[in-house]
């Protein structure tokens, strides 16, 4: 097992890729540096490999799974997950591997929004993109995590094996975010700066189309980590439904004694019997979910022993 294993994804990074692992090996003597080429068609691997790190391939096309690969094989007690575009500092690496390996963290968010990211990126919709997600997973899940997209973090070997990766693409920051916060895991954050890609680097994430999965992976990811709550609401908007067109057929029945709109009353009632169901759905997989957080602490209890 490594001391410490740093992982980068790498798709068509040969102008940055050997400053990335220089820098690396200067700041991290000691840690081994994974470089995961998925199907770059430039020199990426080659450089990788020159420059010294150990090079494998991921043929699945995405980031998602290129970090399930990297979980899969690599056994080490502190993992950082870098980028490989040159656009975080080395220079934070170390007190990052720190807080995982003396503090005990199971997550560290490389911080950018509260350095220089906002005034390096100067893609606009990327900086509302990012401060809308972080907001939303805050607000939703309850937490206080400064910067949700960042692909600047370090990881225990608790979560790294307790983290099913169901993303394929750049939604994963996202899904690992919610995972360490939905099951009460120790995070911690260390603000780090941010410089823009260098030129004729580009990036490789489409602001709409990447920025749409984001937002699906937060809505599924809420609809899945907070049962209640999803279908709670649910039922109560079929309910004002069902009482909105309920109240006029209740008026005018008491003023004629008559109900002259039945097919608006059955609708009320298939509206009503739905918000019912809607509500014990959620009761039934909130229990589901209490279940599986027990579940998972056994797991960690047994990830531990392997540790150790």
């Amino acid at each position: 097992m490594d001391k410490i294993a740093v992982l980068i994804p790498c798709y068509n990074e040969e102008k940055t890729i050997e400053k990335v692992v220089t820098d690396t090996r200067r700041e991290l003597p000691e840690a081994v540096i994974y470089v995961y080429d998925n199907n770059s068609t430039d020199k990426t691997a080659e450089i990788a490999r020159n420059a010294g790190a150990v090079v494998r391939q991921e043929f699945k096309q995405g980031k998602g799974n290129v970090i399930r690969r990297m979980f899969r094989e690599i056994e080490a007690e502190c993992y950082i997950m870098i980028d490989g575009d040159d656009t975080y500092p080395l220079e934070f690496a170390r007190e990052m591997a720190d807080k995982v390996i003396l503090r005990r963290a199971d997550m560290v968010v490389g911080d950018r929004l509260s350095s220089t990211y906002f005034e390096e990126n100067k893609r606009p919709f990327h900086n509302m993109g990012n401060s809308l997600v972080k907001a939303s997973i805050n607000m939703l899940f309850k937490s206080d995590i400064q910067d949700i997209m960042t692909g600047y973090r370090a990881f225990s070997y608790q979560f790294v094996k307790t983290f099913p990766v169901m993303s394929k693409g750049f939604e994963i920051e996202t899904e690992m975010t919610i995972h360490a916060v939905y099951n009460n895991m120790q995070v911690e954050n260390v603000v780090v700066t941010y410089r823009d890609r260098p030129e004729g680097s580009e990036s490789k994430l489409n602001t709409y189309s990447d920025g749409m999965k984001v937002l699906f992976t937060i809505f599924r990811m809420f609809r899945q980590y907070r049962p209640f709550s999803f279908f709670g609401a649910l039922a109560l908007v079929l309910l004002l439904i069902a009482a909105g067109f309920f109240i006029p057929v209740l008026a005018e029945y008491f003023a004629t004694g008559l109900v002259a709109k039945f097919p608006t009353l059955i609708v009320c009632g298939f509206a009503a019997l739905a918000a019912i169901q809607s509500l014990f759905s959620g009761l039934i997989l909130h229990n589901l979910g209490v279940k599986d957080r027990r579940d998972f602490e056994f797991r960690l209890h047994e990830v531990n022993r392997w540790v150790k």
